[in-house]
């Protein structure tokens, strides 16, 4: 099947699953240049669909990275909060949110970690107010996965560019079910089977999770008394059903911040802005990461846990089985939306209060008291493994194995 017939399906796939647009709704579109052929067909259905107006904010990864390497200090702690203020209040007023990933997990190798990190930190402290109506559910927002050149080389480095290129599609296309004969079909079965697991989990109630797995793991994590497990569809504020991220395969809760106790290893490699992290450790006492390591990255990872005070803290706990239609790829992507729904994983740094009962109604010290952490940042880090065990402690004691030997023990 051409590209252009592939892509018209999988832009319907977006707004119709992923997005859930509705007539006369504003529509945000963030790409960087390399997607334009896909954002064009993204904005013709988006208006075929009824949308009331599509803005599109292209970005330039290359201008990015000139920045981190030659301007003036005091440009690195600039970010333009004219555009993330006016996302603010795109959100207010109920436009739905769309970002497409295909960053070069190498963009910023080479540059100096300190300078990288500036520009992270100044780009989170403007994305604040934006980000709050992300966590809590009160817009719908999809975040796909789309080719471009620096990545698919990356992914594919035996292959010629336009032949990884063309790999690389045809992989996002079969995980984000493109290739199916009836996808949007496909993709309401697959919903319906996250909500199974989700039913059976929030009847739980788990005190405890304990994680155990040969590579070394071996960590335990309390879980708040109102804690909510969310995956697969989530109902935002308005009453409208989407589906944040294409692919997914997760369903995930929040940890309570300070009940985080042991060790765990990564298990497949992280790309923290534009810099790759692997074969890497964290310790955890009482919540908070006391010692790490990484064979490549170090220096990343010590930003990226220290971004702000509470980014050192856990903030998601994700089950995804490891026989997942993206693990079964047997690729290590590079990038954090398709390599986490391939992987169980946590994630340093803030909680989202749609993980807890009444959490979308409470204020941020509402949401600490309940258990919540809270920081600029929210990064997935991959921790599945093929013999992974988790046992969960209920309110009275007793154990259930929720995962063995990397995937659910339990089905409804």
């Amino acid at each position: 099947m051409k590209l252009d017939i592939l892509l018209e399906k999988y832009a319907e796939i977006t707004l119709k699953v992923g997005i859930n647009l509705q007539k006369g709704q504003t529509l945000i579109i963030r790409a960087i240049i390399e997607n334009a052929q896909l954002v064009r067909v993204l904005v013709k259905k988006a208006y075929e669909l009824g949308a009331g107006n599509v803005i599109v904010d292209y970005s330039d990864e290359k201008v990015a990275k000139i920045k981190a390497e030659i301007a003036p200090e005091e440009a690195l702690s600039f970010a333009p909060s004219y555009v993330y203020d006016a996302f603010e209040k795109f959100a207010k007023e109920g436009a739905a949110f769309l970002s497409i990933s295909s960053s070069n997990p190498d963009l910023f190798a080479g540059c100096e970690g300190k300078r990288v990190a500036q520009m992270s930190k100044s780009v989170a402290v403007a994305m604040q107010g934006f980000r709050e109506h992300l966590k809590k559910g009160s817009v719908s927002w999809n975040i796909i996965a789309a080719a471009s050149p620096e990545w698919a080389t990356k992914v594919y480095p035996k292959l010629k560019v336009e032949d990884a290129v063309e790999k690389l599609w045809k992989d996002i296309f079969k995980i984000a079910r493109v290739d199916q004969e009836n996808p949007i079909k496909a993709w309401d079965e697959h919903i319906s089977r996250i909500q199974k697991n989700l039913a059976y989990l929030n009847s739980k109630k788990f005190k405890k999770l304990h994680y155990t797995a040969s590579n070394g793991t071996d960590i335990i994590l309390e879980l708040p008394e109102k804690h909510l497990w969310q995956g697969g569809a989530i109902r935002s504020t308005k009453g409208v059903d989407y589906v944040p991220n294409i692919p997914t395969e997760e369903v995930f809760t929040l940890p309570s911040k300070n009940g985080v106790d042991g060790i765990v290893y990564g298990s497949k490699p992280l790309n923290y802005n534009g810099n790759l992290i692997d074969q890497f450790w964290l310790k955890f006492e009482k919540g908070k990461i006391v010692e790490y390591d990484a064979k490549i990255g170090k220096e990343a990872l010590a930003n990226m846990i220290t971004l702000d005070e509470f980014a050192c803290f856990l903030g998601e706990v994700a089950l995804v089985p490891y026989s997942s239609p993206i693990s079964d790829l047997n690729t290590i992507f590079y990038n954090i939306l398709i390599d986490e729904n391939a992987s169980c994983h946590f994630a340093v740094g803030s909680a989202y209060p749609m993980n807890v009962v009444g959490g979308t109604e409470m204020n941020a010290d509402q949401l600490k008291e309940a258990g919540a952490n809270l920081s600029m940042q929210h990064v997935d880090f991959m921790i599945g493994t093929s013999d992974l065990s988790i046992d969960g402690e209920l309110q009275s004691g007793e154990t259930i194995t929720i995962f063995k030997n990397g995937d659910f023990a339990i089905y409804t």
